[in-house]
């Protein structure tokens, strides 16, 4: 076990003691001595490349709608919760149409609901079969797609409209559990729900799941195809938001809400791609909110 990696990784969590290592199924007890268990090797594992040779994700962005043209691409060898965010920073950085405005500041608006893209991103890494042998997880960016494909079928007896449901079968508990107490996975069996809520609020057409040969894949389209779905409180927002932009404490003011709540309609608007904004950083308190469009 690498665990350094770990702790890095738990950091912004917690502290990460030796202990938990086998509170949360990273180590098991065998024959008198701790030792990794699958998960463990496949999360924090010194030798996973050796043992799980396709427990990776290749990333690619191509030109117009097949693979025919390759712009770029990364392979992605990290220990897998920081390869989550590496490949879902792939897709940001294909993803969002920037606008650069002075020496520091930029604009941040995505082509696909950064809900969906996480969740997308996040369940191909959780329920991977990593038993399979001759291809990693592979994410691909298109023009007017996204597809993250993992190999494995679904579990045995659980088919696509359970997953429309809601029902999950966890193929890999111990990176659940791992992902879970890093926050990376909010509830069991939300993700396909909340990918596509994120994708129907915000006018795209719904996630298409498909089991293709011995793998899964994921499609978020780029296209919207209806209007957005918005409260009263939302169009609020959009109404007040200008071509000059307006701060977090204007908004608030506009709509009459506490600048806490304001800040968390807003942050949910720019997940769903309505909004965009621009600042230094998420803390900036100088960061203005603009219209997507």
């Amino acid at each position: 076990m690498d665990f350094r990696a770990a702790s890095e990784s738990f950091a912004p969590v917690r502290k990460l003691r030796r202990a938990d290592l086998e509170t949360l199924r990273l180590l098991t007890v065998h024959q008198g001595r701790a030792v990794p268990t699958v998960g463990g090797v496949l999360l924090f594992g010194h030798d996973r490349a050796r043992l799980f040779p396709d427990a990776w994700i290749q990333a690619g962005r191509f030109a117009g709608t097949n693979k025919s043209r390759l712009l770029d691409q990364v392979e992605i060898r990290s220990h897998l919760p920081q390869a989550t965010e590496d490949a879902i920073g792939f897709i940001q950085k294909h993803s969002l149409h920037g606008v650069e405005i002075g020496p520091v500041r930029h604009a941040d608006r995505w082509s696909i609901p950064p809900v969906a893209v996480r969740e997308a991103v996040i369940n191909a890494v959780a329920h991977a079969d990593y038993r399979q042998h001759g291809a990693p997880i592979r994410v691909a960016i298109f023009d007017d797609r996204l597809e993250v494909e993992s190999p494995g079928l679904l579990p045995f007896g659980l088919t696509v409209d359970d997953l429309h449901r809601g029902v999950s079968k966890l193929r890999n508990r111990v990176i659940g559990r791992v992902f879970h107490t890093l926050g990376l996975i909010e509830q069991w069996g939300s993700g396909i729900q909340r990918m596509t809520a994120a994708c129907l609020d915000a006018g795209f057409p719904p996630p298409l799941l498909e089991e293709i040969g011995i793998r899964f894949r994921v499609t978020l389209f780029t296209t919207r195809v209806a209007a957005p779905t918005m409260d009263e409180t939302d169009q609020a927002i959009l109404n007040t938001l200008t071509e000059n932009g307006a701060l977090t404490s204007e908004v608030a003011a506009a709509i009459g809400l506490s600048t806490r709540a304001t800040r968390t309609r807003l942050a949910r608007l720019v997940e769903r791609g309505l909004v965009r904004e621009i600042g230094t950083s998420p803390s900036d308190p100088r960061r203005r909110y603009y219209p997507a469009t």
